[in-house]
């Protein structure tokens, strides 16, 4: 049973959050969600906490619950400098946006910190991977020859990896699920009677790249299809590369480009034109990602929708349970992905 107001409110000079879950008899952070309107709170629970907090008189202090709990309140975001296209690539934007809404909901400060060079690395990595500064990191997912993540998994805080890291599988990480999304894209193409289905993939040192090559070949092996390596080029995610890993397809003749982000379809797509070439009629194109551009291209991109800013949001959750529960075990979340069929296949849902 929990304990009422008034036996320990003469011990509270600085009320926190912590103690005013302990007078409701709930965790710190469904206080927070009280605090902040969350909807996913009982009635029952919501009227408990705002009676105690009525009670005490209770308003945010941060200063104040900072020294009392010795903790920052402070939730980073790290971006390694292996990816280089943060303020470019609109996917960014959208996870970040994710993330500093999961913060605020939950009553802590949001920090970006943009690892640009080895430099910035070597000075801020020891500093905000031990006790003080920062309470949890959400750190994207980098190469495999990147050093970042070690030393994140080796220091003293919590962590959440977005994306699925190559070299660490016993670590808690959020991603997608890149692999069923390639294949969508691939048997949607299928469907549309298209024979000669080439892609372009990402990166190979990174797991959406490994990914959703996979997914492809899986797609194209389970329908009969032979795997053509002449079909198959690599990008890095930038529509640069999607022009230019097009322009290498090209004279192999596909019907079909699975691109594996939308920025490398759109560029797939001035390729395809430039080549003289009609898309969908020649060539039917995919991408990956559902952001803004792939809505307002000519023609609308169909694509693999994936739930960039609820990504951001559940990776705050996941981080918030580890920093406030104190759980150790490693936690792996896979959201799922859907197709969205616009203008750039021919075909129609």
């Amino acid at each position: 049973m929990f304990e009422s107001a008034p036996k320990l409110i003469a011990d509270m000079s600085n009320l926190t959050l912590e103690k005013i879950g302990k007078l409701a008899g709930v965790s710190r952070s469904t206080v927070s969600r009280v605090v902040n309107n969350h909807p996913n709170v009982s009635d029952n629970v919501r009227e408990r906490v705002e009676k105690i907090i009525k009670e005490t008189e209770y308003s945010p202090n941060l200063a104040a619950r900072s020294l009392a709990s010795q903790r920052s309140f402070v939730i980073g975001l790290v971006i390694p400098r292996s990816v280089q296209v943060f303020f470019g690539d609109p996917y960014f934007a959208r996870l970040t946006q994710g993330i500093a809404q999961a913060t605020n909901l939950h009553d802590y400060t949001f920090s970006l910190f943009i690892l640009e060079n080895r430099e910035i690395e070597d000075r801020l990595i020891p500093r905000i991977t031990r006790p003080g500064m920062i309470d949890g990191l959400v750190v994207q997912s980098t190469s495999a020859d990147d050093k970042v993540l070690s030393r994140v998994i080796n220091g003293s805080i919590p962590y959440v990896i977005a994306g699925r890291p190559l070299e660490y599988p016993n670590v808690t990480y959020i991603d997608v699920d890149n692999i069923n999304g390639a294949i969508l894209a691939v048997e949607h193409l299928i469907q549309l009677s298209r024979k000669r289905i080439g892609t372009i993939s990402g990166p190979q040192n990174i797991s959406p790249g490994l990914d959703r090559k996979l997914g492809y070949i899986h797609a194209l092996e389970k329908h009969g299809f032979i795997v053509d390596e002449n079909l198959i080029a690599e990008g890095n995610f930038t529509e640069e590369s999607g022009y230019q890993a097009a322009k290498q397809l090209l004279p192999y003749e596909p019907d079909a480009i699975f691109a594996a982000s939308d920025s490398m379809g759109l560029g797939a797509i001035q390729a395809i034109k430039e080549k003289g070439l009609q898309v969908p009629q020649d060539i039917s194109i995919v991408g990956f990602d559902d952001l803004p551009p792939a809505r307002y291209s000519t023609p609308q991109l169909t694509t693999i929708r994936q739930p960039i800013l609820r990504f951001g949001v559940a990776a705050i959750e996941i981080l918030v349970k580890y920093v406030e529960d104190k759980i150790t075990t490693p936690q792996k979340t896979i959201l799922g992905v859907e197709l969205v069929i616009r203008d750039s296949c021919g075909g129609k849902q």
